[in-house]
């Protein structure tokens, strides 16, 4: 999928790896994410496939930058992936959920910490998609000369994170409320 989001913002116009890192930390990080590494290995993948090239731009006070551009096969491939439905759902891989799952051997007073922690970490998230991320979205789409298509669709994959994070909290505050019942029941 990195190739995915690294072809589609090269469809906006060329940009360097680091450029793309920078949008990706801006923007699809909060439901897809690369470090520089992965980034900079699936651009190099991209261009031996011949999806995109390359050319090295002189900077006079910083070193020389590699600026990659889609090609026409790019395109193509761009336009097929995005023509094509999804007939599944991801899975769900949740750290948390997971140590919940398996929690009923443990002690319920940690389970009720880490719950807690979490529920902080979660109020963060809604509050950066609430605030910070339409910054984001305005600056990113003014970066990139983006359309009001794009205003509309990358808004509505924040919105996807507001609701993801209501729910959430939701979820979390009903745990710790059961497990602060439990807890004072004895029942531990």
């Amino acid at each position: 999928m990195l190739k995915y989001a690294l072809l589609g913002f090269l469809r906006y116009h060329a940009l360097s790896g680091y450029d793309l890192m920078r949008l990706m930390s801006d923007s699809t990080r909060n439901f897809w994410h690369a470090d520089l590494s992965q980034i900079y290995k699936t651009l190099k993948a991209l261009e031996e496939s011949g999806l995109i090239e390359s050319t090295i731009e002189p900077q006079p006070d910083h070193p020389d930058r590699r600026v990659y551009t889609l090609l026409e096969a790019g395109q193509q491939e761009m336009a097929r992936w995005l023509a094509q439905p999804l007939t599944d759902v991801s899975p769900l891989k949740e750290s948390l959920l997971l140590k919940v799952f398996f929690s009923g051997q443990g002690e319920a007073t940690a389970l009720l910490t880490q719950l807690r922690l979490h529920r902080d970490l979660h109020r963060h998230n809604l509050e950066h998609y609430m605030e910070q991320t339409p910054r984001d979205i305005e600056r990113n789409l003014a970066m990139v000369q983006g359309s009001a298509l794009d205003a509309l669709c990358w808004d509505a994959t924040r919105r996807a994170g507001v609701l993801y994070e209501e729910m959430y909290l939701r979820w979390l505050d009903e745990t710790i409320n059961r497990l602060e019942a439990l807890i004072a029941q004895g029942d531990s």
